[in-house]
């Protein structure tokens, strides 16, 4: 084909979409299934809505092809769990009974077994149930979710094509089962998987799809020779079934590297590749090894991850250099628009004017359509839009909103003594203990108590202006006096005030910094039913006044034990955040955590004993490629001790993680120079405690013994037995108990029970040590 009916055959689609609907009602029919009080009928009548509005949304915006299978009730890794029949042996008898319950009780647990493990997907802020795999995994193919949702979507008359978890990514993001050997690689089960992705395949075939998507993600991280060798086995043999629908391999989140030319000569029909940020080296990669000949491409050149506005004529200029390359190019987001919130246009507390900088998923899609039709008719069939676009874009680099002179002095007047503390560890800790005064095994929590239908009434009832300020700071107060109560008397040592006043733990700071945007029905999901609203750092970042001080003393004032202040710190702001793409992270990192550190200055000044700044997501930050993480990792670190490096030595930082693998950021947790850091390990069974100590990490610790993701309540008994494994590798000067997490999606009931198991843990166990526990 040539490159003028290559143009001409273009045309526009996605990988996937925004799950929730425009109010959540996917949220609210799922806890309602959950507290008994939508059925199981109601809940898929909603499902089913919900999938048939969105699809009709995407044909109507001009989507020649939509996405099928990308729709889930919980998580979609999950989903492919059940589609290859990998359930675990604990679950099964759950699944058998009820095939919905079951689902749910490897999402979230229950009163009798744990859930799955859950990570990060990714470099994102999205959670996925962790496969758990072993050499007696059976397979079995199960695709009745798969097929009957193609099946909805062409009796509505429309092209779909299936998106599926392709097999060497399910295998690379899979976890030796409880019980088998650390050491298992999922990865030498793909000759077992094969055929079952076979089988499905099939089933989809006879359903009437003509394309499957088989995503792949995990080929744009660093991979081995063996791993590199079993990807080209698996699309040898699925591209050589005769029984099958074509098929898209896709990736994204980065370049493809080494994998590229793997997939390249893969008996497959189409590739998806990613050409927005780092991934944009496909273009040039593409060329080296030949194109793609004879093959359909699909072009993410519309950014699926961030929320400004595409550069329309740089995007035609890489769709046209692309028609040489492939046989034909289509046009779409760079990964699912799962991603970015549903629409730009229902934020009604954005400026007009700033709001055309903005592309959510609805404006990404009339984006895609756009360049489409640009494509396959020429530029002066979008004439208009180019002439918009290119206004809009102008309109954001000349305004003020961006760029605050005082704001980048400071930045520029950083040194390196900024960023350490005055006194190392050894002494800090001396003196830390000497004001605290803190048993073996000290006990306290991550941050945040349950978030009531109350305290969200005050929330709301306060911007309706239904409450005055005054009423609204006595009803926090009131909360804020219950959680220390509690506290006192379950006998936690270092106590937090619950964050009340805080809906979001980024967006409650980002709505008190100059250079942020908040949104009003951005929800974006994180993982479940939990969804956030991440603000748009739009500009440069300064803190006009205090943030926390006032009710971080409040809370001081109602107790003699020591009340941590809680912030959360600048990577994590970054990352829990739509940044921008004006200038590098690491500059705006430098803005928020001078901001940050004015903040961490009055806590203290204030009296607050003890400070904790949380890095949740340094982690889920590290670029995927091992290249590209020390220059990352360097200004991460340095943002996080420009924000501490000002206290006093007797002034204890605290920071903490959750739900990531930190094995291969040992070092740059080090690097932090916390005095304590409190980590997700319940689900993990300690196994950060064990890569803490192989490190030799020198400073205390807190790896968690409630996992705060499940309803369960722990037993005293089950904390004491992490307690004990946790003392294997840290001792107990440095031993810290916690939870995995803040305690904002928990009910009350399940919090008091659960910490105060945690507290007779501790005591237990600080009773058997060789001192006595004194």
């Amino acid at each position: 084909m040539t490159a003028k009916s290559a143009a001409a055959a273009a045309r526009a689609t996605v990988y996937g979409h925004p799950r929730q609907g425009p109010n959540r009602e996917l949220k609210k029919a799922v806890e309602g299934y959950w507290k008994g009080r939508v059925g199981a009928d109601d809940l898929h009548r909603t499902a089913a809505a919900l999938r048939r509005s969105t699809w009709r949304q995407l044909a109507d915006a001009g989507l020649h092809e939509v996405p099928t299978g990308d729709f889930s009730y919980y998580d979609h890794v999950l989903d492919t769990t059940v589609m290859v029949g990998a359930i675990p042996a604990r679950h099964r008898a759950a699944v058998e009974a009820d095939a919905l319950d079951g689902y749910f009780a490897m999402a979230r647990g229950t009163q009798e077994v744990a859930p799955l493990e859950m990570t990060k997907w990714f470099d994102t802020n999205y959670h996925y149930l962790v496969p758990e795999l072993g050499p007696d995994t059976v397979f079995a193919a199960d695709s009745a979710k798969q097929v009957g949702e193609l099946r909805e979507a062409l009796a509505l008359g429309l092209t779909a094509r299936p998106v599926l978890v392709g097999p060497v990514t399910y295998l690379l993001l899979a976890k030796p089962a409880p019980g088998v050997a650390p050491g298992f690689d999922p990865l030498t089960l793909l000759d077992r998987l094969l055929p079952v992705y076979a089988e499905v395949l099939a089933d989809l075939r006879a359903a009437g799809a003509a394309w499957v998507q088989l995503d792949e993600p995990a080929l744009v991280q660093d991979r081995s020779p063996a791993e590199l060798n079993a990807a080209a086995r698996a699309y040898r043999e699925l591209g050589a079934l005769t029984d099958r629908p074509k098929l898209l391999v896709a990736s994204y989140f980065d370049r493809l590297g080494e994998a590229l030319p793997v997939l390249a000569k893969a008996p497959v029909e189409g590739l998806a590749l990613d050409f927005t940020g780092p991934a944009a080296a496909h273009l040039d990669a593409l060329a080296a090894v030949g194109g793609l000949p004879g093959k359909r491409l699909v072009a993410g050149v519309v950014d699926g991850r961030n929320i400004w506005i595409n550069d329309l004529e740089r995007s035609l200029s890489v769709l046209g250099t692309l028609l040489g390359l492939a046989d034909r190019v289509d046009v779409a987001a760079s990964c699912s628009l799962l991603h970015v919130p549903l629409d730009a246009s229902a934020e009604p507390d954005i400026a007009p004017q700033i709001a055309r900088w903005l592309a959510f998923a609805r404006q990404k899609t009339d984006e895609i359509v756009t360049l489409a039709r640009g494509l396959a008719h020429g530029t002066h069939a979008i004439a208009a839009e180019l002439a918009a676009n290119r206004a809009d874009l102008a309109s954001r680099a000349a305004s003020p909103l961006t760029r605050d002179p005082s704001v980048r002095a400071r930045t520029d007047a950083v040194t390196a003594a900024d960023t350490r503390r005055s006194a190392p560890y050894a002494e800090r800790t001396l003196a830390q203990r000497a004001r605290l005064n803190l048993p073996p095994l000290p006990t306290t929590t991550i941050g945040s108590f349950p978030q009531t239908g109350e305290l969200r009434t005050a929330r709301a009832d306060l911007r309706a202006g239904r409450i005055g300020a005054a009423e609204y700071e006595r009803r926090i107060e009131a909360e804020v006096r219950e959680v220390i109560a509690f506290q006192e008397k379950a006998g936690i040592d270092v106590l937090v005030h619950g964050e009340p006043e805080r809906g979001d733990m980024v967006q409650y700071f980002a709505e008190r910094l100059t250079g942020y945007l908040a949104t009003r029905h951005g929800w974006v999901q994180s993982y479940g039913t939990r969804y956030v609203r991440p603000p748009i750092l739009a500009g440069d970042i300064s803190r006009p006044e205090p943030m926390t001080v006032r009710w971080t003393t409040y809370a001081q004032s109602l107790t003699a034990r020591p009340v941590k202040g809680m912030l959360t710190g600048p990577v994590t702001m970054l990352a829990w955040s739509f940044v921008r793409d004006d200038q590098p992270l690491a500059d705006t990192a430098r803005q928020v955590a001078l901001a940050l550190r004015e903040e961490v200055n009055d806590l203290e000044a204030a009296g607050t004993s003890v400070i904790q700044v949380d890095e949740p997501a340094l982690r889920e930050t590290l670029p995927l490629r091992a290249a590209d993480r020390p220059g990352y990792l360097a200004w991460a670190t340095e943002a996080f001790r420009l924000t501490t490096g000002g206290v006093l030595p007797g002034t204890q930082i605290h920071t903490h993680m959750c739900y990531a693998e930190f094995g291969d950021i040992v070092q740059a947790i080090d690097d932090l120079d916390a005095d304590v850091i409190s980590l997700e390990a319940a689900r993990s069974h300690m196994h950060i405690a064990r890569e803490l100590a192989d490190h030799g990490y020198p400073r205390e610790a807190g790896p968690g013994v409630y996992d705060i993701h499940s309803p369960r309540v722990p037993s005293a008994a089950e904390a004491a037995a992490l307690l004990r494994k946790g003392l294997e590798a840290i001792p107990a000067e440095r031993l810290w108990v916690n939870p995995d997490c803040g305690l904002k999606t928990r009910a009350w009931p399940e919090v008091r029970a659960s910490l105060e198991n945690l507290v007779t843990a501790a005591r237990e166990i600080r009773d058997d040590l060789p001192t006595g526990g004194s």
